[in-house]
């Protein structure tokens, strides 16, 4: 019997490193996964790895930044496989260069991407949530937002009011039987640190500093982060509210 036998969740960025890890592992603990993706074909593939597997999961296109059609994805959710238990709020994007070389059209498109898709998937779940006074939101943020990143300075700013934004969510929602907790992945091997090492230019001299910068001597991989995300996920965590927990080999350590 799985931790998630009956659950319907919803993974945001499903399509992707971290997320593709995370809706592969809640289908091997029994729950039916919802792979929202604004890139279907990397949704799809996520969704048919786990059902090749024996899983439940349905891919479904969601552009995160546009209300409506997060609006439709969630419906599109309890239609195919019930009311939503859980969501995981991982999709994000970033560009890397000091923040006076970026344009107010990047900024723009950051927040859309990193803080208002958020808000928007919150505001769609939440109502349900709270009629069947249950659910279980973490929202995947980034060491950024903890401690600072040179050339990252809107995307974490956009990172940190997400860790502020689920405290005071856990704060509001904490009566209904709602818990809101936050992941912060350190370097991790997926497509946007890769065009992170690219961007700065020297991307081999880079990840041997943050190799040696890191005190478990290793970058992140997408499968370091699910266990966290589960644990927050699942009843294992139900006193436990408004948190934030760093995945990031030591790299940062908070008390």
């Amino acid at each position: 019997m799985g931790r998630f036998d009956g659950k319907t969740i919803i993974v945001t960025g499903g399509g992707g490193g971290i997320g593709g890890a995370t809706c592969r592992r809640f289908a091997r603990e029994g729950g039916r996964v919802a792979v929202l993706d604004l890139n279907l074909d990397a949704a799809e593939k996520t969704a048919a790895a786990i059902r090749d597997a024996g899983g439940t999961a349905a891919a479904i296109r969601c552009d995160i930044t546009d209300r409506a059609s997060v609006d439709a994805a969630v419906a599109a959710t309890e239609s195919k496989l019930g009311p939503v238990d859980v969501l995981v709020n991982n999709a994000g994007w970033d560009i890397f260069r000091p923040f006076t070389k970026t344009e107010p059209a990047q900024w723009d498109r950051l927040i859309a991407i990193n803080l208002v898709g958020a808000l928007h998937m919150h505001h769609a779940v939440l109502p349900g949530m709270v009629a069947r006074r249950a659910g279980r939101i973490v929202n995947i943020a980034s060491d950024a937002a903890r401690v600072g990143s040179s050339g990252e300075a809107v995307y974490a700013a956009c990172k940190g009011g997400i860790v502020a934004f689920s405290k005071t969510i856990a704060r509001e929602h904490a009566r209904h039987g709602i818990t809101v907790n936050t992941v912060c992945p350190g370097p991790t091997d997926t497509a946007l640190f890769a065009d992170y090492k690219e961007g700065a230019g020297n991307p081999e001299k880079l990840e041997e500093a943050f190799k040696r910068s890191i005190p478990l001597g290793r970058i992140g991989q997408p499968d370091d982060l699910p266990g966290a995300i589960l644990f927050f996920a699942s009843d294992d965590a139900a006193y436990v509210t408004g948190q934030v927990l760093s995945v990031s080999g030591g790299l940062t350590m908070n008390g």
